[in-house]
């Protein structure tokens, strides 16, 4: 069985967010071994400067690539990254599988994003829309679309 990992920034604190998350959760453990990781957001100021940014980013980036499994074929959430339909991620799951991953990571990042070294390491940037989401509902979404892939891929009725 694959094992799907979610490494979030931030702590879901809304209970409809954490109520929809657990749902998914609990329909993608026929399909998947599911970890969701949450990873404290770090500290700044209210109005930080570019370094300090970035200085968060990339002690939030080092914190990611200490949950990361070696080996692991890694998608970065962000909002520059492909936009895929839900047939073609369920087709890009399909292939890797058959390429024998078994493994795969997804991150989102905090409210300032990802750094960009943590992007350039991803096997895949990945956007679900030019628009811009709380993070806690593209988790949601995200656990969706996972769970969509999969029953597309078994020929379910669930897509349609």
């Amino acid at each position: 069985m694959v094992s799907v990992k979610l490494i979030c920034v931030g702590k879901m604190k809304e209970k409809f967010y954490i109520q929809a998350a657990e749902e998914y959760a609990k329909r993608l453990s026929a399909y998947c071994r599911l970890e969701i990781i949450e990873l404290p957001e770090e500290r700044l100021p209210d109005r930080p400067s570019a370094a300090e940014i970035e200085r968060a980013l990339d002690a939030e980036k080092l914190a990611i690539v200490r949950k990361t499994p070696p080996g692991s074929y890694v998608t970065a959430m962000c909002i520059e990254g492909k936009e895929l339909s839900s047939t073609e991620l369920a087709a890009m799951f399909k292939a890797l599988m058959n390429a024998g991953e078994s493994s795969l990571v997804f991150i989102i990042g905090g409210s300032n994003g990802l750094s960009e070294d943590l992007k350039k390491r991803a096997g895949l940037r990945l956007s679900m829309s030019p628009m811009t989401f709380p993070h806690h509902l593209a988790r949601v979404m995200l656990l969706e679309q996972i769970y969509r892939a999969f029953k597309i891929n078994e020929g379910s009725a669930y897509h349609k």
